[in-house]
């Protein structure tokens, strides 16, 4: 994987997926094309004691290589932020322990090294953090029990947004939320690189109860994927054009 374009799936959930396939096969499918899926459950003071639902955040962020978080409402702003950050760091340290082991012709991580080495590569990795090109797909659960959480959502994504665009590497961001009447995922927002003014997102979305997080996922992977074959062809994104 290229170190110099990071691609990341923020999934923002609140329960558990009832429907359709797996979500943590799905998030073991995007890892293995390159892109990383990080988990942040929203959650409110009743749903404090269902384990089910916090263990499949964890499990997905597991398989798709990513960072996951349980958050309450009031803190959502802060750990979006910290949750992008934290994955794009561990993925550029994936990526340089790789190299260590290629260029050392042993296992060999960052952790390994002797500490005035492993300094010189933090140090590497930390400007790679700051200079990579990043794209964040965020999948929004707007199923019924997240209506409620939705403003709190809009909020955390404009922070998210002012807070990477201080990085001196491009950032680009698209929303999708789901389920969605007619497809099982909706874009709400092209991919831009500033957040900052999503205005009425999400004011007037409404759904059903059900789940649907493995196929929204594979449908958003589809979606990232196809964007990037695209872009490197020099073709228009049809997905840009048409706001699906």
């Amino acid at each position: 994987m290229n170190a110099g374009r990071l691609k990341q799936i923020l999934l923002l959930t609140d329960g558990c997926s009832n429907y359709g396939e797996d979500p943590v096969a799905v998030a073991a499918l995007a890892r293995n094309q390159g892109v990383t899926v990080n988990v942040i459950g929203v959650l409110d003071d009743l749903q404090a004691d269902e384990p089910q639902g916090l263990k499949e955040v964890e499990s997905i962020a597991e398989a798709g290589g990513g960072v996951s978080q349980i958050v309450y409402q009031k803190n959502l702003s802060e750990t979006v932020q910290m949750v992008t950050k934290q994955a794009m760091t561990q993925t550029i340290q994936g990526v340089v322990n790789k190299e260590l082991q290629h260029i050392l012709g042993e296992s060999k991580t960052i952790e390994e090294l002797p500490p005035e080495q492993r300094g010189e590569v933090v140090e590497i990795v930390d400007d790679l953090g700051e200079t990579c090109q990043l794209e964040v797909l965020v999948l929004v659960d707007s199923s019924a029990s997240m209506h409620h959480k939705l403003p709190t959502v809009k909020e955390a994504l404009a922070d998210l947004s002012l807070s990477l665009n201080a990085r001196s590497g491009s950032n680009q961001f698209s929303i999708y939320s789901f389920p969605d009447p007619k497809h099982t995922i909706k874009q709400r927002v092209e991919w831009t690189s500033e957040l900052s003014a999503m205005h009425n997102l999400f004011t007037r979305l409404s759904s059903g109860g059900y789940t649907p997080t493995g196929p929204a996922l594979k449908e958003a992977l589809y979606a990232f994927t196809n964007k990037s074959i695209l872009r490197d062809e020099g073709r228009v994104n049809p997905y840009e054009e048409t706001g699906f």
